[in-house]
Formats: structure tokens, C-alpha cells, sequence
């Protein structure tokens, strides 16, 4: 108990600390991809146990505390800071002299604090559609303002004459999959805006784009993010570009045509300045192509099948009706229901080398969140089980697409264990079946919150936003 005491003590001693250097440094802090930002006591103390999976041993809380202290001292520039990873490193190093550790570990923002340019700079956001991924948008862009991510939301566009703010407001304020908001909302009606955790956020009513001065706002060279999927190709989404204010459009549906589909972690390095539209592709997509190619490049892919089992979504009726698609029309939270998907043919346009190897089929499931798909694939060398999850647990911690690839290997996690996840996808090891070139991966993923902040990982790589993340990991 008095162990207990003494580590509950240091936590509570960490929090303001993480807060300080979160909002005054615009540093932020984590242990092994788990973000530490307005977490509580409890939760930091089980995010150093979760070490114990990964390194062996539980991380020393003390540490992360000096760590912390330590740090603040060296006052750094913005960066994203993994102190389970350094507090590791700095103990297999033999864990002496932790001010010349951090002077090595992070010398590019060392001192830096306080200096024009790091962290890059402003940028205006705006969403056009304020639907399921439209809120969370908004809430993961409102969290991250309190850091200075320079990503500003500045105005929320829907449809109707007004009137219903209050109601557009109790939307966010409260969600029955994702919880409450954490923070404040206030409803200005006189000038028909919302002010969210002190960001004021203008509402503006209107029915296309083309009726929208964002100038007159005060908006300038903005990001569209269009969530409302009702245009898909580059004739329909210039709408946005041709609208004063706005500089570029982000879609958060599947792109028709030539347009290009960003997966965050894959593809986005070839976003250039030039690309006005772009399409941040599918949540089913974003989940498997970062788990495709880190098996690819390993395995080699000869062919696949991809099988989603999918919650519903609002595009299906609660009750059996008329639905323009085959099977749709049939009640949702009833049934399950066989459609297409067209994840496993988007999979070339973010990653061209599997282009032609993957078919994919759908089933809409009675559940309202989090989503699973199921690669059986034929590799091109063969590969054990055992191996086979080693690497994949390797590649969610070390890999560049740690944040896009998550690892569980319990006998008891469902669904629901994984809302709120911010990964696009999460490996169920042990479910993993591998023989020879045989393979079978089960990769669970929240399709809205894990989707919406693949979206804010492409919003941030569109602008001029930049984040150092430390320490560099071992290959």
C-alpha cells in the first residue's frame, strides 16, 4: 500500500507538469504511442505498467517524473516526446547523467523554446458538414489547440437557416459512442458561433459552397475538410477552392477519379503544393494498407482476400425501407448484412505495388462502432505465427507507422475495447493464423475515431505544420 501511495503521489506530481510543458511548450509528452494530455492518475500509472509488454519490466514512474523536471529545465521547442521510450533508453544506457541524455536525445529543439518558425505555422480549418466524423474532427482539432498544433478550426458549415445551435452544440457536448467532450462549449446566438474550450468557432449556414465568403470571416488561405461525401471527384470539390478564403480541400470519403487517396503513414509524402483536393480515402482502407505494407515489404503479397465485418452506419435504415442499394434497405441494428466494399481495389491507389492482388466483400454488422478486417493472405515466403507477431508488434512500436499500426495480444478484448483507439488499425495477435505462406491477420479498428485522426495527420502534413517526434527509434 505504501508503494501504492508513493506511486500515486508521483503521478499526481507529473500531471501539472505534463500540462505545463503541453500547453506553455507545445511539447507533447507520451509513454509508447499512449498520449499523457489531460489523462488522469490511475490511467498514467497503468500507461507505465503497459511497458511491462513491451521492455519486460514495468517503467519507473520516478524516472518519468525527473524526466519531466528535467526537461522542462532545457526549455525545448515544440516536439512530440515518448518518455517511456527515452526512460528505456536511458536505462539501458546505464542511467547516469539524464540532463546530458536529453542534451543527445533531443538536441534539435533543446533550448529552442520561444523561437520563430519551430512547429511551423498557422493554418485555418474548415468543416463543411458536421456529421459523425465532422464532430470528432472537431474535438481532436479543439484538444490539440491547447498545445499550439497551429491546426485552427475557425468555422463549421451546415445546411438550414439557423435556429438550432444549441441543438449542433448538445451534438458535440455529448456522443453515445465516444462519451462527453472534454471541455466547455458556449452557444453565442447574437453572432451564430461556438466558443469550444476558448476557441471561437463561426457557424455559418448555407446550402453550397458557393454561397460563402470565408473572407468576410477573417478566414484566409483556409483547409476545407468536406465530410459530407456528396461530391467525390475534383469538378464537384473545386466548389470549396472557388470559395474566397479557402486554399485546398481535404475529403473524408474515398476520391473518384484521379483524384489522389492519401493513407496517412503510406502516401503521404506525396502530397505536393500543388495538390488542391485530396482525398483522405476510407476508414476500412486506412486501417489495412499500413498492416499490407509492412507484410509486403517483409513477405511479399502474391494475393489476398480482405473480408470487413463493419458496424452500421447512417447510410442504413434503422427499420426496413427503401434504400437505392441492394440489401441496405434492411434494418441495421437487425441484421447483418452483406454489401461490397471498394477497400481492397482503393488499397492500389495508396499502395500501386498490390494493385490487382486483393478482392474484398463486406458485412454491416448490428453494432453502431469499431469495425474488424480479415486479410487471408497467400505471401511469398512462408512465415510461423509466432514470428509473424513479433514482427507485427515490432513494426507498432518501432516502425514509421507506429501510429497507424496498434498490437494486442489478449484472449479477452472485444469490440468495444477499442473505441476511442487513435490508431488506424489494431493487430489481434492472438488470433493471427500463419502456415507456411498462408496467413490470416485480424485488424480491429474504430472507423470514426481512429479515421478522424488519420484525417488531422493529413491536415497537418497539407499545412505548413511540422512536429519532431523523439527519441529516433532503434531499427
Amino acid at each position: 500500500m505504501n508503494d501504492w501511495q508513493e506511486r500515486v503521489a508521483t503521478a499526481e506530481a507529473m500531471i501539472p507538469l505534463i500540462g505545463e510543458l503541453y500547453r506553455n511548450y507545445n511539447v507533447v509528452p507520451s509513454i509508447y504511442g499512449r498520449g499523457l494530455i489531460n489523462r488522469s492518475v490511475i490511467r498514467t500509472i497503468k500507461d507505465h505498467r503497459f511497458v511491462r509488454q513491451v521492455d519486460g519490466s514495468e517503467l519507473d514512474i520516478h524516472l518519468s517524473l525527473q524526466l519531466l523536471q528535467t526537461l522542462k529545465g532545457l526549455n525545448p521547442g515544440p516536439c512530440h516526446v515518448d518518455i517511456g521510450k527515452l526512460g528505456v533508453k536511458f536505462r539501458e544506457q546505464g542511467g547516469e547523467d539524464l540532463e546530458a541524455f536529453l542534451k543527445t536525445e533531443l538536441a534539435p529543439v533543446i533550448g529552442k523554446f520561444g523561437e520563430n518558425g519551430m512547429g511551423g505555422e498557422p493554418q485555418d480549418v474548415i468543416l463543411y458538414g458536421f456529421g459523425r466524423i465532422g464532430r470528432l474532427v472537431a474535438r481532436i482539432l479543439v484538444e490539440k489547440a491547447g498545445g499550439g498544433s497551429l491546426l485552427n478550426l475557425r468555422a463549421i458549415v451546415v445546411r438550414g437557416q439557423g435556429g438550432d445551435l444549441e441543438k449542433r452544440a448538445s451534438l458535440l457536448r455529448r456522443d453515445s459512442i465516444h462519451g462527453p467532450f472534454m471541455g466547455t462549449i458556449a452557444v453565442d446566438e447574437d453572432n451564430s458561433a461556438l466558443i469550444i474550450n476558448g476557441n471561437y468557432v463561426q457557424v455559418i449556414y448555407a446550402d453550397s459552397p458557393s454561397d460563402i465568403d470565408y473572407t468576410a470571416y477573417g478566414i484566409q488561405n483556409a483547409i476545407v475538410v468536406d465530410n459530407t461525401g456528396k461530391w467525390r471527384d475534383e469538378e464537384g470539390l473545386s466548389l470549396h477552392t472557388q470559395c474566397p478564403g479557402v486554399s485546398r480541400v481535404l475529403l473524408t470519403a474515398p476520391g473518384k477519379g484521379d483524384l489522389k487517396n492519401i493513407v496517412y503513414g503510406i502516401n503521404h509524402n506525396t502530397i505536393e503544393d500543388n495538390d488542391k483536393i485530396l482525398s483522405a480515402a476510407s476508414c476500412t482502407t486506412n486501417a489495412i494498407v499500413p498492416v499490407l505494407k509492412v507484410l509486403n515489404d517483409k513477405y511479399g503479397i502474391e494475393h489476398g482476400h480482405v473480408e470487413t465485418v463493419h458496424s452500421y452506419t447512417n447510410d442504413q435504415n434503422l427499420i426496413d425501407n427503401y434504400h437505392k442499394a441492394e440489401r441496405r434497405g434492411r434494418s441495421a441494428p437487425l441484421n447483418m448484412v452483406l454489401t461490397e466494399t471498394g477497400a481492397a481495389k482503393a488499397v492500389a491507389k495508396a499502395l500501386p505495388e498490390l494493385g490487382g492482388k486483393l478482392t474484398g466483400n463486406a458485412i454491416r454488422v448490428p453494432t453502431p462502432n469499431v469495425s474488424m478486417a480479415i486479410l487471408n493472405l497467400t505471401l511469398t515466403q512462408g512465415v510461423g505465427k509466432d514470428e509473424l507477431n513479433e514482427y507485427l508488434r515490432w513494426s507498432s512500436l518501432y516502425s514509421p507507422m507506429q501510429k497507424q499500426i496498434d498490437y494486442v495480444s489478449s484472449p479477452e478484448v472485444v469490440s468495444s475495447d477499442f473505441v476511442g483507439n487513435r490508431h488506424a488499425g489494431i493487430v489481434d495477435g492472438k488470433a493471427t493464423i500463419a502456415q507456411d505462406r498462408q496467413a490470416v491477420l485480424y485488424v480491429w479498428y474504430d472507423n470514426e475515431f481512429g479515421y478522424s485522426c488519420q484525417v488531422v495527420r493529413i491536415l497537418q502534413s497539407m499545412s505548413s505544420v511540422q512536429s519532431l517526434v523523439f527519441p529516433q527509434d532503434r531499427g
